[in-house]
């Protein structure tokens, strides 16, 4: 198979960056993308030129570090699949393929098709943590959960916060792996002491960050991974406005004793 790719290649953050355009020939059917990108980059190197910089880790579709726009699409043409597990074979012959970065304010682009998405790593860590007792594990019926709402939160915790829902939005809206972060942990009893503290910080953390707005155009459910729902942005804004009257009630009564 012979390909044409044309590549983003940016030195730095600062740097204006440019598509640069490379043929590769006898490319084998059977190859993911991510080893195409090395056997571009083992060309690159033995020409003595620099190779391209991609973001990669587990290549088995888990992590999703591998944050590819490929032809305009995150993560490429499959519904529901990784870089890292899209092959060769769901292209033709002769195809031009233009990959790009995520596109994004809040995900600066360190090197060519490397970003930092250390911004979603802040909204994390901006939820803080579930109060538990430590010690001995506690008996597995103790804290009954409903098999609804315990599969709920596996489904908003299958999220890798890989950013393709950032990347394919118009806005580059974070609200699906926001909204999924804050579920998962706030639909089980053991999130509920945090649960309006955690969805008040990690939205406010989203914003600071300079994430959009969502308009619900349903683009990041669309591209994502791991079929992260829609549903989950509405739960996050129910969660999200309860928390915030909770607050100005609170702030209120807080005036009035003073």
């Amino acid at each position: 198979m012979k390909l044409t790719l044309k590549v983003w290649r940016q030195k730095n953050s600062s740097d204006a960056g440019g598509f640069e355009t490379y043929t590769l020939d006898n490319v084998d059917v059977h190859a993911s993308f991510l080893e195409m990108f090395d056997v571009l980059n083992e060309k690159l190197i033995s020409e003595g030129k620099d190779p391209v910089a991609f973001d990669h880790d587990c290549r088995e579709g888990i992590c999703g570090t591998c944050s590819m726009v490929i032809n305009g699409r995150a993560h490429g043409p499959l519904e529901h699949t990784t870089t890292c597990q899209l092959h060769m074979r769901h292209f033709n012959d002769g195809d031009t393929i233009v990959v790009e970065p995520w596109r994004a304010k809040a995900f600066p682009v360190i090197k060519d098709l490397v970003v930092d998405r250390s911004a979603f790593d802040r909204i994390v860590a901006s939820g803080g943590f579930i109060s538990v007792n430590t010690g001995q594990a506690p008996e597995a019926n103790s804290i009954p959960v409903k098999k609804e709402r315990s599969e709920l939160s596996f489904d908003a915790a299958a999220c890798i916060g890989c950013g393709a829902c950032v990347a394919v939005c118009k806005n580059a809206s974070a609200m699906l792996f926001v909204a999924a972060k804050v579920s998962h942990l706030n639909l089980l009893p053991q999130g509920k002491v945090e649960k309006d503290r955690r969805a008040l910080n990690m939205v406010r953390q989203m914003d600071e960050e300079g994430f959009g707005n969502c308009t619900v155009t349903g683009s990041c459910e669309a591209v994502c991974p791991k079929e992260i729902s829609l549903t989950f942005i509405t739960r996050m804004n129910r969660d999200y406005g309860i928390a915030t009257l909770k607050g100005e009630r609170a702030a209120g009564k807080g005036g009035g004793t003073g």
